[in-house]
């Protein structure tokens, strides 16, 4: 995501608010916020689920339907999302 300059504080706020919700949503095994390091208005959400029937109860539910709304218009360019399959995981040895 790549937000308004002028609304990078109020989506940070926001988050705290919500970041648990999400990342205990039935199905979510967890979530985490990267920000860009050369552009702090650059924003990720990392977040893996139990299968995409979950994900999709997420973006179903009434959570998800009140957080896209507020967070939405305070984009600077049009939203990303992957679905991906993990390859390799070098951080778990």
């Amino acid at each position: 995501m790549e937000l308004d300059e002028t609304k990078l504080s109020e989506f940070l706020e926001h988050f705290e608010k919500v970041k648990w919700e999400v990342a205990n949503f039935p199905g979510c095994f967890g979530m985490k916020l990267l920000r860009d390091k050369n552009d702090d208005c650059v924003i990720f959400t990392y977040s893996q689920w139990k299968n995409n029937e979950s994900l999709n109860n997420y973006r179903e539910s009434e959570l998800f339907k009140t957080l896209w709304p507020t967070i939405k218009p305070w984009f600077r360019k049009k939203a990303e999302a992957w679905s991906v399959l993990e390859y390799f995981d070098g951080f778990s040895k």
